[in-house]
């Protein structure tokens, strides 16, 4: 079990991708935005292993996130998700931070996989 914090501006995204992780009994956190889960991550001192974050969103998107929160929380396990082609090629000078891009659509069998191969992989160190 692990602590995930979903930061996804799509509501029934969001809550499809809860279902998934909560299946497998991780303790999930919803975010609306990048800025919304760069606060929750803030405020609990980056006390979750998984930010399972859409690319694009509004106020701070998740390649802003995913920057934002890889140097603070060193621990963290970042996964990106997109539905777009071009944000996913904005992620490919994230590496070094970002475990993997997920494509949307996916199913709940392909969510609940991606996660349990990036908890497995654990978090990615700069440099």
């Amino acid at each position: 079990m692990a602590t995930v914090l979903i930061a996804e501006d799509d509501e029934p995204v969001r809550a499809f991708v809860r279902r998934a992780l909560e299946i497998d009994g991780h303790v999930v956190t919803e975010a609306r935005d990048g800025a919304e889960a760069l606060e929750i991550l803030e405020e609990r001192k980056g006390a979750f292993d998984l930010l399972l974050t859409d690319i694009r969103m509004p106020l701070m998107d998740g390649i802003a996130l995913a920057l934002a929160a890889a140097p603070q929380f060193p621990d963290l396990v970042i996964l990106l998700m997109t539905g777009y082609a071009d944000q996913r090629e904005r992620a490919h000078g994230l590496e070094a931070l970002v475990h993997d891009v997920v494509t949307k659509p996916f199913t709940l069998a392909d969510i609940r996989a991606k996660v349990t191969e990036a908890l497995a992989a654990g978090p990615k160190r700069p440099g």
